[in-house]
């Protein structure tokens, strides 16, 4: 299903998972152990990421085919832009269509932190929204693009933020996934904005749940969200890292996605950091705001190992 069938009109809120693509065989096993556990729960759609520069294209493209074909989900790579050739755009998009795909996540991408030398293609897409215009006038695909509810942080302007976002819909957008925060009214005021701009493609809030303090902080370091202090002081309560931190940290999780779901947000993107454990705890709490219909007759849908 497109994004736009998926996020129809009248529907339920529609829970969605991100995954990455592991670097190890025993990571895969141990991510396809863990996709085990939301398949009860009837996601919406499992998007795959791209890595920066690049780096993880092909594997991207055969994890998405890969679960899609063992789990039935409605699989949706991400693509980048950020130093990948107009050829290897088109080849991308070109191979995700052949193998099934409905949708993409089309993003700009950021600098490989592992190559300080490393140089943009020079014919390439410059941002995303050149992104979106390219696959737009090429396929019929439905995309899904990145908002920033606290504001991109090369972007020092909030509002002009806001008006690079309403160009990319009307660039041909159909979804708006955002970035991780932890406090809700920078959503609603980001929400709020986008509505007044024109904008009237769903919005959906993506949601990073703090299982490890250490490695959000990390997380929202890199990428300019902030942690309230409130979130600081429930989860320093505990050893880094220890059950007690991510139990802590799945109870905040809860609260925030049921705050947003009683405020009429058309559904909830996890990432999941490849913990479908901590994914499926999370959804079993909100079950009554989703569709639980199970969409997968037939899939593999042993959960025994799944206990949070």
């Amino acid at each position: 299903m497109k994004f736009s069938e998926i996020y129809k009109e009248g529907g339920k809120p529609v829970f969605s998972v991100e995954v990455f693509p592991p670097k190890t065989e025993k990571g895969l096993r141990t991510l396809f152990g863990e996709l085990k556990c939301i398949v009860k729960h009837n996601p919406g759609f499992v998007s795959v990421t791209y890595g920066a520069g690049g780096s993880t294209r092909e594997k991207t493209l055969d994890l998405v085919k890969t679960i899609r074909d063992m789990f039935g989900f409605e699989t949706v790579p991400h693509l980048a832009c950020y130093g990948t050739s107009p050829a290897d755009i088109d080849a991308y998009l070109d191979r995700a269509i052949a193998e099934g795909a409905k949708n993409i996540v089309a993003l700009r991408g950021d600098h490989p932190r592992s190559d300080p030398d490393f140089v943009p293609h020079e014919e390439g897409c410059e941002h995303a929204i050149d992104l979106v215009k390219w696959i737009a006038s090429r396929t019929d695909l439905d995309i899904a693009v990145a908002g920033y509810p606290e504001g991109h942080p090369e972007c020092k302007d909030w509002n002009k933020d806001i008006q690079h976002l309403k160009e990319k819909v009307d660039a041909g957008a159909h979804l708006v996934l955002t970035q991780l925060f932890y406090d809700n009214q920078d959503f609603f005021r980001f929400r709020d904005a986008a509505e007044k701009a024109g904008i009237e493609v769903p919005i959906v809030p993506g949601l990073l749940p703090i299982v490890k303090f250490s490695q959000v902080q990390r997380i929202t370091n890199l990428c300019g969200a902030k942690i309230p202090s409130r979130v600081t002081a429930a989860l320093l309560r505990y050893d880094d890292g220890s059950e007690d931190q991510r139990k802590a940290g799945l109870e905040l999780a809860i609260e925030q996605a049921r705050n947003l779901l009683e405020s009429g947000v058309p559904g909830i993107h996890i990432f999941s950091l490849n913990n479908g454990r901590n994914t499926s705890w999370l959804v079993d709490a909100l079950g009554e705001f989703f569709d639980r219909t199970s969409p997968n007759p037939g899939k593999e849908t042993d959960t025994t190992h799944c206990v949070p």
